[in-house]
C-alpha cells in the first residue's frame, strides 16, 4: 500500500498512529493487541485522555500496512473517524502490549 517506508538496514518499519472516533470502551486496545500478535508485529497501544487511541506498530512493512488497515476499519462497534500516521525509525520493539494512560 505504500503507507510506510522500510529501514533498509533492518527491513523493519515503525509507525506512530493516533486513532480518533468511538474507539474507547469497545475493546479496541485488546482487539488491536490480538490482531498485532496474529500478524506478528510489535509495539503497543494505549487510550489517551482525549478519547483517541495511540499506537506504535513495528515489523515487516507489509504486516505493518495490514495492521494500519485494520486500525482504520476498527473492530466491531468501533467507529474510526481519523487515523493520523507518522513514520519513526525502527527501535526494536519485541512484543505488543497494552499501555494505560
Amino acid at each position: 500500500m505504500g503507507l510506510v517506508m522500510s529501514d533498509p538496514a533492518s527491513n523493519l518499519t515503525r509507525v506512530h498512529l493516533f486513532i480518533s472516533g468511538q474507539v474507547q470502551g469497545v475493546g479496541f486496545r485488546a482487539k488491536a493487541q490480538r490482531q498485532a500478535e496474529t500478524l506478528g508485529v510489535n509495539g503497543w497501544v494505549a487510550n489517551l485522555p482525549d478519547g483517541r487511541v495511540e499506537a506504535v506498530i513495528e515489523g515487516e512493512p507489509a504486516l505493518v500496512d495490514q495492521l494500519v488497515d485494520w486500525c482504520r476499519s476498527g473492530p466491531a462497534r468501533a467507529t474510526v473517524t481519523d487515523v493520523t500516521i507518522a513514520q519513526e525509525p525502527a527501535a526494536g520493539e519485541s512484543s505488543f502490549s497494552i499501555r494505560y494512560v
